[in-house]
């Protein structure tokens, strides 16, 4: 028979891809010839009326290239993305796996699994059956239910009662496992370290009745607490995806398994290895659970940034209904539009415009900034902050999921579940690791066996039970997304937010900063900057005139002007025979007097003398600033300057930039001689100017061959394109939507002092992963072959298997506990 003739051909793998936008065949016809000179595809069947494209590949199915390929040729494929909560999890080795049978489910796109947060993000084509993952997971051994994306204190109140429930559990199984471990190390190692003990043992009870009830002690802490590693070790080992549990539970069996041979068939055993390691199965579950409360309890510090903020939401609102009664209502029952009030020290319950009254509203926790902001009608409210000492009514404008502070809080998660590049080292690492862990364990069984001196059979055992025991995958899985999660929740304390956690990595090795100058430096707006007055003239009426001509006009320089007036509470007479004079300046008459205002060349054209004003004109000049006259009654009266300010706090931002050792570049559509005048001013390194909207990318593209990695600051849509094509795209949190959107930062205190801090935190949280990394590596480096017995011929080293257990669990405890320093990070000066 022809065996090759009778093999049947397997059919090419097929994969369906929803497509939008198609209107007609011609469209159809477009998307199948882009769709066939894709390398792999074997055939190409698009349907108009189910809007899907059926592909068939020879080989492995290449999903990312026709997706591209599709949205190349001017159509969407949607897409959609969900998160699981998986419960299970213990190890990397575990995070490896969800992720594996995920990546199988037809549909799925990328997957991105966090043993910090237990969670499973899943970005998959749109249709994709939930149930299909839900299934997947627990397939490999989990538990997944879909996480619904809710923002109130309900869903965290809920969140921190399944963790405290898990630490409970955690609780009761180490006591009960030290409660009945503890007899079990006295009879047995309490003789080793005591010998009167080790006699009165002996006469009393017996030595065969002392292992009789060290057995009974250990099958029950094995069979009670120490289940757990059983019911999730052995089915992993048994699907061939060992993880912790099943080394866990092959070290403890094997200790246990040997000691019951010895205690009830000694003869099986070769003369001189009759021992017993009861205490060493019983004391390492004990042990291990220890660690892993502390790990628990550790743990459940790492989310409390998001507790935090959730506990900033107000509980309920009082709302103003249709009889003009005032109501209180949960706050899941205010509408947008709903008249709402405030009394002094109460939190305002959502996002909204103030109608009525005058109040200080405490902004700390969004803009990190402590002064209070003072609120009349038409400021904005955000949710969350508190009210200090007026009554305010304002309309509700956004409310649930739709507030700024529930955004806040799911930027925050999201970017605490974000893998880092970094991560992908681990990932591979880990993958192997504990088969690898198995096999030097087995290995070391073997080893001291065939070549270990006598008994060989106990040395064999014991060494190769420690091998399992210590190894510790757990310090790996959480090294990286521990240090996310505590970093990114500090971030936003500080009024940071990390919109895509990637940005924390590529934050650290910024080399330069590059600044839009106006809103981002500068106020973003103009204002009456100086004001110089000549001899014999007072500031209130000549203001108050210069203002009554300027508000003759819609310039934003007079309407600067006129503001200024406002500011200082001065009335602006009546005015008369306005008069604009073209290229030069106006002219006008204001409670009998004449006014005139303009450039220099207007008041020479007058007959006056500007050399009074000379040094402060200068002055201005080298700032940037161009200066104004104005003549009363043909007298030069008044030097004055409009200009955009500089932000309090950008001198001290570009100072703080200086000191971390970055470069500062500001990239400006202003004329190169007023940008060179406030780079001078501010310490600025490099200078872009004259840059129109569309250059700003190119300018960009330009510092990050100069300089290497580049952080972009800006908050108008025309730096939208700058912020996407920057390394690191950084949004001021009072700048538009489109900016917010295309940046990966997100600066919510509206001035440049976050940069600074989040470029510190970076460092420091990548610093934070790097102690973390290599005290998982080099603990499990250094100590497996230790316990493996490596420096027995040198000294005599063995290492206890009991040793072996705490060791691995305070390793975990660790890592935790060094990401929880990060919660005490502070920015310097």
């Amino acid at each position: 028979m022809n065996t090759a003739a009778s093999t049947v051909a397997r059919p090419p793998a097929a994969v369906t891809l929803p497509v939008q936008g198609m209107t007609c065949a011609s469209c159809v016809g477009r998307v199948e010839r882009a769709l066939k000179k894709l390398p792999g595809v074997a055939s190409v069947q698009v349907n108009l009326a189910t809007e899907s494209a059926t592909l068939r590949f020879d080989g492995p199915p290449d999903v990312a290239a026709a997706i591209a390929t599709i949205e190349k040729s001017g159509y969407a494929v949607p897409q959609a993305s969900i998160e699981l909560q998986v419960q299970g999890m213990t190890c990397a080795s575990c995070v490896g796996r969800v992720e594996r049978v995920l990546r199988r489910v037809s549909g799925v796109q990328d997957v991105a699994v966090n043993l910090a947060t237990e969670r499973a993000r899943i970005k998959m084509l749109a249709g994709t059956p939930v149930q299909a993952l839900v299934a997947a997971v627990m397939k490999a051994g989990y538990e997944a239910v879909p996480v619904v994306q809710d923002a109130s204190a309900q869903a965290s109140d809920a969140q921190a009662e399944r963790q405290a429930a898990e630490r409970r559990r955690l609780q009761r199984s180490l006591w009960l496992a030290l409660v009945l471990a503890l007899p079990v190390f006295i009879l047995e190692m309490g003789g080793h370290l005591f010998p009167p003990l080790h006699m009165w043992i002996d006469a009393t009870i017996g030595m065969q009745n002392s292992w009789l009830l060290q057995c009974a002690l250990t099958g029950a802490v094995l069979l009670g607490p120490g289940r757990q590693f059983y019911r999730l070790g052995v089915p992993a080992l048994l699907r061939g995806a060992p993880d912790m549990n099943s080394l866990v539970a092959l070290g403890t069996a094997a200790a246990f398994a040997y000691s019951v041979v010895a205690t009830f068939a000694p003869g099986l055993l070769p003369a001189g290895t009759v021992h017993v390691y009861f205490e060493a199965a019983a004391v390492i579950v004990a042990l291990i659970l220890l660690g892993r409360f502390l790990e628990a309890r550790a743990r459940g510090q790492t989310s409390e940034a998001i507790r935090r903020l959730v506990q900033l939401q107000a509980k309920t609102a009082r709302v103003q209904r249709g009889d003009g009664a005032w109501q209180e209502v949960d706050i899941v029952q205010v509408m947008a539009g709903d008249r709402v009030q405030v009394r002094p020290g109460e939190r305002i319950p959502v996002d909204g415009t103030v109608l009525e009254g005058e109040s200080f509203v405490d902004e700390s926790m969004i803009s990190g900034e402590p002064i209070p902001v003072t609120k009349r009608a038409g400021a904005e409210l955000v949710g969350g902050t508190v009210n200090q000492n007026g009554a305010l009514v304002f309309e509700a404008t956004k409310v649930g999921g739709d507030t700024l502070l529930a955004q806040i809080i799911l930027m925050v998660e999201q970017a605490q579940g974000a893998k880092l590049p970094i991560q992908a080292l681990v990932d591979k690492v880990t993958m192997w690791f504990v088969p690898a862990v198995m096999a030097a364990a087995a290995l070391t069984f073997l080893v001291w066996w065939l070549w270990g001196p006598q008994p060989a059979l106990n040395f064999a055992v014991v060494n190769a039970v420690a091998v399992l025991i210590i190894a510790c995958p757990c310090a790996m899985g959480l090294a990286t997304p521990t240090s996310i999660m505590v970093g990114t929740g500090r971030a936003a304390q500080l009024g940071v937010l990390l919109r895509k956690g990637e940005a924390l990595q590529q934050l650290k090795n910024t080399r330069v900063v590059a600044v839009d100058k106006t809103g981002t430096l500068t106020l973003g707006r103009p204002e009456l900057t100086d004001l110089a007055l000549a001899p014999g003239f007072d500031r209130a009426p000549v203001l108050a005139a210069i203002a009554a001509v300027e508000g003759q006009s819609e310039h934003p320089i007079a309407r600067a002007i006129v503001q200024a007036a406002e500011r200082e509470g001065l009335a602006l007479p009546e005015v008369t025979q306005f008069d604009a004079i073209t290229g030069m300046g106006v002219r006008a008459q204001v409670g009998g007097q004449r006014i005139e205002i303009g450039a220099d060349r207007f008041m020479r054209q007058l007959g006056l003398d500007v050399a009074p004003f000379a040094a402060a004109a200068e002055q201005l000049g080298q700032e940037g600033k161009t200066p104004l006259y104005a003549a009363i009654d043909g007298q030069l009266a008044a030097m004055l300057a409009v200009a955009d300010p500089i932000k309090p706090s950008t001198p001290a931002a570009i100072a703080a930039l200086h000191r971390l050792g970055l470069k500062v570049a500001m990239v400006t559509g202003d004329n190169r001689h007023t940008a060179q005048a406030i780079a001078r001013q501010l310490g600025i390194d490099e200078v872009v100017a004259e840059v129109l909207p569309g250059g700003k990318v190119d300018a960009v593209q330009r510092l990050q061959k100069s300089h290497g990695t580049l952080a972009y600051v800006g908050d108008g849509i025309n730096d939208a394109p700058a912020l996407a094509q920057a390394d690191v795209g950084m949004a001021i949190g009072t700048g538009t939507d489109i900016a917010i959107e295309a940046a990966d930062v997100v600066l919510m205190s509206g001035d440049l002092g976050g940069v600074p801090k989040a470029i510190a935190l970076s460092q420091a949280t990548m610093g934070n992963i790097a102690q973390n990394l290599f005290w998982a590596f080099a603990y499990n480096v250094a100590l497996i072959p230790l316990a493996a017995g490596v420096l027995y011929p040198v000294n005599g080293t063995l290492l206890s298997p009991m040793f072996a257990a705490g060791a691995m669990a305070l390793s975990s405890v660790f890592v935790v506990t060094n990401a929880l320093r990060l919660r005490r990070f502070q920015p310097k000066g």
